[in-house]
């Protein structure tokens, strides 16, 4: 049975769009597999008592900016975040993430999202091109979509949220190995040591 990475992000965080870039390589090296465990971040904050610092501090703002471009540009990967913050609706996405998961197209749809979000601006608070993002992907937009508007979906959300806040997590990414715990995009090498490890 090989290795399982988990995988616990939400869809606003920038360090998880750059994690969800470089674990499928991790897992490819080290024969593992990954589970997506999307949660519901401000909630989770608000459980284990953490907050946004990096929202609150300008300066920790403009480093964090200028950290993750060093980061992107590291990992060979684009970063030009979205300006649409405000009409993008983070939790239907991990909604839609859950549905993706159920239906075994977890890695597709995550890669599409954290993409659309992270490294092309997309106005994902446009059902259309919300739509569009996972039709391209291989996905059934319109039906995913109606399928993570459900309270089932909801309540799925809630229960990654809780479980999250049990395991220890206080932000994302963060990532299991077994029982070891790593946070942040930063994190990797030890990652890695762990997987080899397992």
């Amino acid at each position: 049975m090989p290795t399982r990475i988990d995988f616990y992000f939400d869809f606003v965080s920038p360090y998880s769009y750059l994690a969800s870039t470089v674990l499928p390589r991790l897992a490819t090296e080290h024969s593992a597999s990954i589970r997506y465990r999307p949660f519901g971040l401000v909630d989770l904050m608000q459980r284990v008592g953490n907050r946004p610092t990096t929202l609150e501090c300008r300066n920790k703002f403009a480093y964090a900016i200028a950290d993750l471009r060093r980061w992107a540009g590291s990992y060979g990967v684009a970063f030009a975040p979205t300006p649409h913050f405000e009409s993008i609706d983070f939790a239907l996405l991990g909604r839609g993430a859950l549905v993706a998961i159920d239906e075994g197209r977890g890695a597709d749809y995550v890669g599409a999202v954290y993409a659309a979000v992270w490294a092309h601006s997309v106005d994902l608070g446009r059902r259309p091109e919300l739509v569009a993002v996972l039709d391209q992907a291989g996905l059934n937009g319109t039906r995913l979509l109606e399928s993570a508007g459900s309270e089932a979906y909801g309540e799925k959300l809630a229960a990654n949220t809780a479980e999250a806040a049990e395991r220890g997590v206080f932000g994302s990414p963060t990532i299991f190995i077994g029982d070891e715990m790593f946070f942040g995009n930063d994190r990797f090498d030890f990652v890695a040591e762990a997987l080899k490890a397992a």
